[in-house]
């Protein structure tokens, strides 16, 4: 059967930024910039977009377009031993499309809110009270009842992403995100330039870009760049691999790889000029310092910005912009989740695309029903550490040392080069090679080290074994019996 194609350069470019801009760039640059020294942190992050996230798009994008598969099929092709690997990236995929569209369901909810600001003066009480339920006895081993209004906007998140997958990559996906990416940037814009003329707007804006060079010599500083470069590009876990598999014979991948990364980072630091002009005035009128303030993550998104939003002129037509923009990167990136997982089924099963298609997302919305419950938020924050500071930073990690160490990066150079407009240097196989690999072993090792010393998030000692390590084990465990599996099928 004939692989599906991009319909254009411009649709799959679109579809792979929509893949790389998602909620993190919204409510975790911001923070991570803030924190590790403001402007200073923008010369880290310049670095490690050229030394890892360009390299190893570029690489993602070549293994793709030059073994037609996703991730499986595609590290079963550099070494029959690893297609274990790339079962992992699936699964990664899989249980973070679970509980990623919760977020989404969340900011369904909430753009509706906006209208009337319904989350009222104490959106802390509103959010993790009254929308979540989260109860005083709530844990990750304790999820209570299901949450019922969450249901429909769940649901809706459910339909989008699968909508896009099951008319397939040029009837889909690739539409989708000709609608989504252009009206997010506009709506990020059409923000900004309303928020930078507020009073304290621009200082909030200065908090944030203003550079704090001690830190550039803080090792920490460089960690969380390189890190926030892993986390945010798509990259190490099916995605980028199975949305290249579909690029026709022709295609420049060097370009595409290159305006990808860039137009994600540039995203992200649109994202924090929106976000901490907000901050910056909600500050000013409440007359406190910034500092008091700033926070990172859902905080930000759903009770921080929302009592912003109550501050804010025409709250009723910011607030549901705010929101609709949220909504719209979660969806897009969404949908790249779950087409890795598709991707991986169709080549293993040889199922048809709509099967695929609805079979994976049925599952998915009813395991999703798990993270609206009234433990949700805490079952979600205990697999998201998981899945990403280890789970997903190892399969990088293996990844490259497999390609980088285990194959001829030569072969995978010259076929890029082959069919870009610009060629690529000796400085992506050391980058490749050395840099990023020495930064993740540093990374990881380090994430390794306090998730055994530190209980995270203060869950019990059952809760962290079971629900973290043990997530982590089985997805392992099951991954080298599909590859077994494999092994004996082609025997056969």
């Amino acid at each position: 059967m004939k692989r599906e194609q991009w319909g254009s350069r411009t649709g799959f470019i679109l579809a792979a930024v929509g893949s790389a801009v998602g909620l993190g760039n919204i409510w975790r640059f911001p923070y991570m910039a803030y924190e590790n020294g403001g402007g200073a942190f923008f010369i880290p992050y310049l670095f490690a977009m050229l030394t890892a996230g360009i390299p190893f798009m570029i690489l993602e994008f070549t293994l793709g377009h030059k073994y037609r598969s996703g991730a499986p099929k595609t590290l079963r092709a550099l070494n029959s031993k690893f297609e274990w690997l790339g079962w992992f990236q699936v699964m990664i995929s899989a249980i973070i499309a679970f509980y990623y569209v919760v977020v989404i369901a969340w900011a369904i909810s909430y753009a509706y809110f906006a209208f009337t600001q319904a989350w009222g003066e104490d959106s802390n009480a509103f959010f993790f009270g009254e929308f979540l339920g989260l109860g005083d006895d709530s844990a990750p081993s304790n999820l209570g009842s299901l949450q019922w209004h969450l249901l429909l906007p769940l649901c809706l998140a459910w339909a989008a992403t699968y909508f896009a997958t099951y008319r397939g990559v040029k009837g889909g996906i690739e539409k989708v995100n000709k609608v989504l990416m252009p009206l997010l940037f506009a709506m990020v814009l059409l923000l900004i330039g309303r928020i930078a003329f507020l009073p304290g707007a621009l200082d909030g804006i200065n908090w944030l870009l203003e550079p704090d060079f001690s830190k550039i010599w803080d090792l920490k500083v460089w960690s969380a760049a390189y890190g926030q470069i892993f986390f945010t590009l798509s990259v190490g876990f099916a995605i980028m691999l199975s949305y290249a598999s579909y690029l026709p014979e022709k295609s420049d991948i060097n370009n595409n790889a290159f305006m990808t990364v860039l137009m994600n980072c540039g995203f992200s630091i649109l994202a924090g000029i929106m976000i901490f002009g907000a901050l910056g005035y909600m500050a000013n009128v409440q007359d406190k310092a910034l500092t008091d303030v700033v926070s990172s993550g859902v905080g930000l998104a759903f009770v921080t910005l929302p009592t912003a939003i109550n501050l804010l002129p025409a709250p009723g037509v910011m607030g549901p912009l705010f929101f609709l923009a949220l909504m719209f990167a979660g969806i897009s990136s969404h949908i790249s989740i779950a087409e890795a997982v598709t991707t991986g089924l169709m080549d293993k099963l040889g199922w048809s695309r709509p099967k695929t298609a609805t079979v994976f997302c049925s599952v998915g919305l009813v395991v999703s029903t798990l993270f609206i419950t009234q433990g949700g938020l805490l079952l979600l924050d205990l697999v998201d550490y998981f899945i990403n500071n280890i789970a997903l930073l190892g399969s990088c990690l293996l990844e490259l040392l497999l390609v980088g160490w285990l194959c001829r990066l030569q072969d995978f150079r010259e076929h890029a080069n082959r069919i870009s407009e610009f060629t690529i240097g000796g400085w992506w196989a050391i980058c490749i090679k050395f840099v990023s690999i020495g930064m993740l072993v540093i990374i990881l090792f380090s994430n390794i080290m306090t998730a055994f010393k530190e209980n995270y998030g203060g869950y019990s000692n059952n809760e962290v074994t079971f629900i973290g390590w043990g997530m982590l084990t089985l997805m392992l465990v099951l991954a080298i019996i599909i590859n077994l599996s494999s092994k004996q099928e082609r025997k056969i």
